[in-house]
């Protein structure tokens, strides 16, 4: 009887560990973000009241198509991922994992996830999650290795989220949400640049040619991060403008843009990991800062 009770035991942590490695092939951190984003562009694009069944289709789509996305990256980047400390324990270079699961795993889940949008929001919603996976693969993926230009490629596909959340509610792209779209694109520059810059030698050991990579004197790193920062100052006080939100919005979003420059010229001017995690600190704040200020101060469509 104990003999069966320590199988069992051991059975239950078998499979405990493994639906643990199929979640961290999602990333889930990351589909958390893309999820936030495709949120806030639903709401604001939905007329009142609000749709929750749709919302909650919209989100489910989109999740299922991030985690595959994610998990058809790991599987792509597994022989990467070995050679970089941070990501050698992923379940794939770590060898908890073997590649054609992953690879089924996360193609069960796009195709999954696509049908679903499609069936459950509308064709448009769809293809842009469709874009954002065959992209972000088929272009981005194979660019991080070939050319500091990949981060450029890259925010491309990252910022169509909200997008989905827009077309999901409101049924076609409109101004408002090409704003949307932009305030986005331009925040994951000096984002992504920060972490570049944090694990640039963990980069440069796997053969992945982000800019602090090719350019160590982080002169043009810098560059990118201060214009970047600056350009998405009044890109995003549109959404008042345009009559999306109101004044509140207008004053958070001046105040928290100006405070993320501010990060963003320490880092550029000192050029250290520090500054640089504590810029990637202030992205990861001022996003869903300025998203809550949009849902808060939302106008009637």
């Amino acid at each position: 009887m104990i003999k069966k009770r320590s199988n069992l035991d051991q059975a239950i942590k078998r499979h405990v560990a493994a639906a643990s490695d199929y979640v961290e092939l999602t990333k889930p951190n990351v589909t958390t973000l893309i999820l936030m984003s495709t949120a806030v562009g639903f709401y604001l694009g939905s007329a009142h009241p609000i749709n929750f069944a749709v919302l909650a289709n919209t989100l489910i789509g989109t999740a299922l198509v991030a985690s595959g996305t994610a998990a058809l990256n790991e599987f792509w980047e597994r022989d990467i991922d070995a050679k970089m400390l941070r990501t050698r324990q992923r379940p794939l270079p770590a060898g908890r994992m073997v590649p054609w699961k992953a690879l089924c795993f996360g193609i069960m889940l796009s195709i999954v996830g696509v049908l679903y949008l499609a069936t459950t929001t509308n064709l448009l919603a769809s293809v842009l999650a469709a874009l954002t996976l065959g992209s972000y693969l088929f272009l981005y993926t194979p660019l991080k290795t070939r050319t500091s230009h990949c981060t450029l490629v890259g925010a491309f596909p990252g910022a169509i989220p909200p997008l989905i959340g827009w077309v999901a509610a409101h049924g076609n792209i409109t101004l408002s949400a090409a704003v949307l779209y932009l305030i986005l694109f331009l925040w994951q520059f000096p984002h992504f640049l920060a972490i570049a810059w944090m694990y640039r030698e963990d980069y440069a050991r796997g053969g992945i040619t982000m800019l602090p990579v090719v350019e160590p004197s982080g002169v043009s790193t810098g560059r990118q991060i201060l214009i970047y920062s600056a350009v998405l100052i009044p890109i995003s006080l549109l959404p008042s403008l345009l009559g999306i939100t109101g004044w509140l919005y207008l004053v958070g979003a001046l105040v928290a843009g100006v405070a993320f420059l501010r990060y963003g010229a320490r880092a550029a001017v000192a050029k250290t990991t520090i500054e640089a995690r504590r810029l990637l600190q202030a992205s990861v704040i001022y996003l869903p800062l300025v998203y809550s200020l949009m849902l808060i101060d939302k106008k009637p469509l």
